[in-house]
């Protein structure tokens, strides 16, 4: 009669290389993640008369407005570019922390934010 439950064929040995590995990608991402928080994205917008740069915190660090941008008679324009120059930002610095990731998990899909 066969055997049931239990572990067989060296199952132990296994999982604790796996814990092993899952232990090292977290440490790899805690890493990946605290070094893209120090780094900082600049978008623009208008031809470059709107600036605004982020960090990997998602904050934004500072906006750059050129002179001749500001105009009185159409702040709608200098907001749509504030926003414009903003979402290209944070978009650089999403797709970098993506690709960051990516590398690390393989393409598993598991993010940066692993409940282990």
């Amino acid at each position: 009669m066969a055997k049931r439950g239990g572990f067989q064929g060296g199952m132990p040995g296994n999982m604790g290389n796996l814990m092993k590995q899952a232990q090292r990608m977290q440490r790899q991402m805690e890493e990946k993640t605290k070094e893209l928080e120090e780094k900082e994205w600049e978008g623009t917008a208008g031809g470059g008369a709107v600036k605004v740069r982020v960090s990997g915190k998602k904050e934004i660090l500072s906006v750059k407005l050129s002179e001749e941008i500001v105009d009185p008679d159409d702040i709608e324009m200098l907001e749509d570019l504030i926003v414009a120059a903003t979402n290209e930002a944070l978009r650089q610095m999403e797709e970098e922390s993506s690709k960051a990731m990516e590398s690390l998990t393989g393409g598993l899909g598991l993010g940066g934010g692993l409940p282990f």
